[in-house]
């Protein structure tokens, strides 16, 4: 059994959904109740000083997790909502005839955002969703001179995939194209160090591997960039001095603050700095490595089933398996034993955490050959 199993609320299930949402800490009721309701039930004065330290430790959280300071990171609702702060930001992508690169395979939340942010002259030029995107080379051959922005998934939620980010993220910089990265399938079980990779823009959420909940999304900004950033959809919270009250004077936050907008939200932050605080303590290079483990148990049982990548280097955390005409009658035997997956276009998607063990892949592997 998995020394972490006892951390996690598993409701008595063979959990193995964790690329769509992560299982919540069973401290996080308390957790929250401490961090954002506490201080609103119990006191007669507004909260506001104390639920916006919720804000400030959940920018410490991710300045632990990403090994990058704090004031580089922006509380974000989504990351849809930030990929459009983004993009409408920079006068260098607000014109004509703007050329954009991203994977056909990418989320198409993504493409959406992207289509609907920019002029209608824009270009989006997507690599085909038959060629290798884990093949450097492939990314090379794209990242030709007339691209602007180029947009570049750490994993790939429905193919299982890594994208080889230094090497793209590296070439962009040469040639002096914007990127932004996202990481929204890979924080919290594969390891990112800012320090190391440096995208232009990193946009991530910490509702899957992160354990966090939906609503506690982030974007971090590259301090080579941030002033040439002026952010359109703006609030009191993007103002240098929030607190000023002077509607006819505006400057923006000189940190990545300049991105916050409105009235916050508190709620999904004080959830998901709690579990983050928690993944840092126990290391992502540990995560990691049990994610692979369980990965090549899989292997050894259905290599020729296996959709997604075979080899740790180009794979994420997630095992993408197609059984063919079978494919139906397992998912309802799964289902049935109380074992979580679900499928997209390329197969069975199986992702096992921190707190899946042997047992749970050993009888999800059971229940399939049973019925295969």
């Amino acid at each position: 059994m998995s020394q972490y199993k006892k951390d996690f609320l598993l409701a008595d299930s063979n959990y193995l959904l964790n690329h769509s949402v992560g299982r919540p800490l069973k401290t996080t009721e308390k957790a929250f109740k401490d961090s954002f309701f506490s201080p609103w039930q119990n006191s007669g004065k507004e909260p506001w000083a104390h639920w916006l330290e919720v804000i400030n430790d959940f920018q410490l959280a991710l300045s632990s997790l990403f090994n990058a300071p704090a004031e580089e990171f922006c509380p974000q609702v989504n990351l849809s909502s930030s990929l459009t702060k983004v993009v409408m930001s920079l006068a260098s992508l607000n014109k004509q005839n703007v050329v954009i690169l991203m994977s056909e395979t990418d989320f198409p939340s993504m493409g959406f955002a992207l289509q609907k942010s920019l002029p209608k002259s824009t270009e989006i030029r997507f690599i085909n969703k038959h060629l290798d995107i884990t093949d450097a080379n492939i990314w090379q051959q794209h990242l030709t001179t007339d691209i602007d922005l180029v947009f570049v998934s750490s994993a790939y939620s429905n193919t299982g995939q890594l994208a080889p980010v230094r090497e793209i993220t590296s070439w962009a910089k040469e040639q002096g194209i914007i990127s932004v990265l996202d990481i929204a399938q890979s924080a919290g079980v594969i390891p990112i160090n800012l320090q190391d990779v440096r995208p232009d823009f990193m946009i991530g959420s910490s509702v899957k591997w992160l354990c966090g909940g939906p609503g506690a999304a982030y974007l971090w900004v590259n301090p080579d960039i941030i002033e040439h950033c002026q952010p359109k959809d703006v609030g009191w919270f993007s103002h240098e001095n929030p607190f000023e009250f002077d509607i006819h004077h505006f400057n923006y936050n000189q940190s990545a603050m300049k991105f916050w907008g409105g009235t916050p939200s508190i709620a999904p932050f004080a959830l998901a700095c709690h579990s983050i605080h928690y993944f840092v303590m126990l290391g992502i290079h540990q995560v990691r490595k049990h994610n692979q483990g369980m990965i090549d148990l899989l292997v050894d049982e259905f290599e020729t089933e296996i959709m997604s990548p075979l080899h740790a280097e180009t794979r994420s955390g997630t095992v993408i398996l197609d059984f063919k005409n079978k494919q139906t009658v397992i998912m309802q035997a799964l289902s049935h034993t109380n074992i979580s997956v679900d499928a997209r276009h390329l197969g069975m998607r199986v992702s096992a955490h921190i707190y899946n063990d042997t047992d749970d892949i050993q009888q999800f592997i059971d229940v399939v050959k049973q019925n295969y």
